[in-house]
Formats: structure tokens, sequence, C-alpha cells
């Protein structure tokens, strides 16, 4: 598998002089279904804020395909698709339809590719038969796949969503799941920051855990002991005797 993005020693310290990140290493190689985890304000979403250049390094780098991200901040943007836990704020369309084709359309692409590329994505997210309706008729899950949908329209390399299951109710979470699922299977590199571990690690290929602004594990989505979470600020996903590949909400 090759390294789309390679995080180097990467540090990044704020005006009061506090560390948000120090020391960050991470490599994310196509593919890869990588769970990013850890407690609040441990540095995930500051982290691939780096990735599309939504921030600065005070030290170290972060590479996409090889080259720093500030080398070729466009090409990053096309390569990396960055869904935010706000997701409402990338919301931008008057319909489902407009919603989803404004990144292509962004591109420059021919109008009749941008529409493929905006129904073919609002199928996937299973918002397909919805194309005309408001986007503030749908219901919070249905806003965050929308929001996905629309980093989807752009096919990016990697898509990473931070938060996906934040505020959404039980059925919400089981479709944007399903969408997850539905991705890793078909062969697409995601990265999901979540610190709701018991509703996705069955699906990772890979777990990496962030304390500190440094990342801290990074193995098997198997491989943390069960008491290490904890110590991390995370609830322990196998508390009631789980065994890994049940620890989906998809069921």
């Amino acid at each position: 598998m090759s390294e789309l993005i390679e995080v180097e020693d990467l540090g990044h310290r704020f005006r009061d002089g506090s560390w948000g990140l120090r020391e960050a290493s991470l490599k994310i190689a196509a593919g890869d279904v990588l769970l990013l985890a850890g407690r609040n304000g441990s540095g995930k979403t500051l982290l691939v804020r780096h990735f599309v250049g939504l921030a600065r390094p005070t030290c170290g780098r972060v590479l996409y395909r090889g080259r720093p991200v500030g080398a070729d901040l466009a090409a990053a943007r096309r390569g990396i698709g960055l869904v935010f836990q706000d997701s409402e704020a990338q919301i931008v369309g008057q319909t489902l339809l407009e919603d989803a084709a404004f990144g292509p359309a962004n591109l420059g692409l021919p109008t009749d590719e941008v529409l493929a590329r905006a129904r073919e994505a609002l199928e996937v997210v299973g918002l397909g038969e919805r194309e005309r309706r408001r986007p503030d008729s749908l219901s919070g899950g249905e806003r965050r796949r929308l929001a996905l949908a629309g980093i989807l329209a752009m096919r990016p390399e990697c898509i990473v969503l931070d938060e996906p299951f934040a505020n959404l109710d039980l059925d919400a979470i089981r479709q944007v799941l399903a969408v997850v699922a539905r991705l890793a299977a078909e062969g697409h590199t995601l990265l999901l920051l979540t610190h709701e571990l018991e509703k996705c690690l069955g699906h990772a290929t890979r777990l990496a855990v962030m304390d500190g602004g440094k990342v801290v594990y990074d193995g098997p989505p198997g491989g943390l002991e069960p008491e290490s979470f904890e110590a991390l600020g995370l609830m322990n996903p196998y508390r009631y005797g789980n065994d890994l590949r049940e620890l989906t909400w998809l069921t």
C-alpha cells in the first residue's frame, strides 16, 4: 500500500505558548480504515486541520503524496476530503443536489459531470430520491450524510470524518455508520476521529490514540489492552465483554 499522508514530528504551539500538538507522527496508507481516538483536547481535530492547510505547523511537517501540504495546498485539498463535526457549516446549497454539486462545480468540471457526480454521491449516502429537497428540511443525521455526499462528489483519495456520530440518535448513528461501512467495503481510505469506539471499532483496520498532542498508540484495532482505554481518557469498548467484531452499532 502507498502512503497518502505522513505526519512527521508535528508540533503546533498556540499564541499563549501552550502546545496543542507535540511530536505527533502518523501515516495513512491507501485503503486504511483508521480510527483516531482520544479524549477531548487530545489534538485530534487540530491534527487533521493541518492535513488541508487550515493550521500551520510550528515544527515538523505533513506530507500528502510525498510533498509538504504547504507546497501544493490545492492538491492536498482535492485529495483529502474533510467532513467537520459541525457538518451544517459545510452545507451551502438551496437543494440537496445543488449542495452536493458545489464541490465538483468549483473544480471547473463540465456541468454534466458535476450533476452526475452529485447524484451518484447522494445515492451512496441514501439521499438520492430527495435531491430537490431543501437541506433545512433534513434531520441531523441526514445533514451529516449530505455533508459527506458533498465530499464524495469531489472524489478525494482520503475521507476524514470528525466525530461523525456526535449528537445523533440511534437511527441516525446507524445510517451514518452504514455509509461508512459501505465506503470501507468499496476500498475507500477513511479516517474517523471519534471517542465512541464501541460504535465502530469493529470496522477499523487500524486504531491510533492521541493524548497530550501526541500519538501514543498506533496499531491493530484489537491491540490495545482493555485497561489502557480509561488511562487514555476513553471508555473501554470491551466493558461488556464484547468481541472486537461485535463493536459496531450496525447490529
